[in-house]
C-alpha cells in the first residue's frame, strides 16, 4: 500500500467523521455534563473500530486464500456498497431538510462516569454493522497483489480510529456548542451532500475498476 493510497484513504475517513452520525450525537449527549466522559467514549469508538478492521481483515484473508475471482466480486460488491451509501445518505438529507431535523436534543442528557462513556462508545460501534461494511467495501481497495491481508486492514483500521478519535474528542470538549451548530439544517445538509456525492463517486470508480479487471 503507497503513501498515495493511505493519504486518499484518511481523507475517505475524514469526510465520513465529520459527518453527523450516532456515534457523534453519542459523544455530544455524553459530553453535555462530563467532557472528559465524552473523550473516553470516542476512544472506545475507535477501539471497537480497529477490533471491526480485524474481523474484516480475518475474512478477506480466507476469502482470498480460497478463490482471487470471489475476491475480486468482493471489491465490486464493496463498491456498489459505497454508491448506495453515497445515494442512500443523499435522498435522506434532502428528506430530512424537508422534514427539519429533530435528532441530538439537548434535553435528556445523561451523566456517565469515564468508564460508562467508553463501554458506550465501544458497544455504539461493535454493534452498528455499518462500521463492518464500510472495512469490507474499502479494505479490499487497498490490498496490493500478494500484499498482506491482515496488515492492511489493521493498518486501515487504526488510522480510521485515530481520525475518529481525534474528531469525537474535539467534538467532546465543545460539545455545548457543536450542539447546536450541528443540529443546524443547512450545516447538516451541506456536509450530508457533499460527503455522499464522493462516496457515491468513490463507489462507482471502484464497480467500474472491478468490472473491467
Amino acid at each position: 500500500m503507497t503513501l498515495a493510497s493511505l493519504a486518499a484513504f484518511a481523507g475517505l475517513c475524514l469526510i465520513l467523521s465529520i459527518t453527523p452520525g450516532p456515534d457523534t450525537f453519542l459523544v455530544l449527549r455524553i459530553a453535555l455534563n462530563r467532557p472528559s466522559a465524552g473523550i473516553a467514549a470516542a476512544a472506545g469508538s475507535a477501539v471497537a473500530a480497529i477490533a471491526w478492521a480485524a474481523l474484516v481483515g480475518v475474512g478477506l484473508a480466507a476469502i482470498l486464500e480460497q478463490s482471487a475471482e470471489v475476491f475480486r466480486w468482493v471489491k465490486i460488491a464493496g463498491g456498489l456498497y459505497l454508491l448506495y451509501l453515497g445515494i442512500s445518505s443523499f435522498l435522506k438529507t434532502r428528506k430530512a431538510a424537508r422534514a427539519g431535523l429533530e435528532g441530538g436534543k439537548e434535553g435528556n442528557a445523561l451523566r456517565y462516569s469515564n468508564l460508562a462513556g467508553f463501554g458506550a462508545g465501544a458497544l455504539s460501534t461493535l454493534l452498528n454493522p455499518k462500521v463492518g461494511l464500510f472495512y469490507l467495501a474499502v479494505v479490499p481497495q487497498f490490498i496490493p497483489q500478494g500484499g498482506d491481508t491482515m496488515g492492511t486492514a489493521l493498518i486501515l483500521g487504526a488510522v480510521e480510529a485515530v481520525i475518529g478519535f481525534a474528531y469525537l474528542a474535539v467534538v467532546a470538549l465543545i460539545a455545548y456548542k457543536a450542539m447546536g451548530w450541528l443540529r443546524r439544517p443547512k450545516v447538516n445538509t451541506g456536509v450530508e451532500r457533499v460527503s455522499s456525492g464522493i462516496i457515491a463517486a468513490l463507489g462507482a470508480g471502484v464497480v467500474a475498476s472491478g468490472a473491467s479487471s
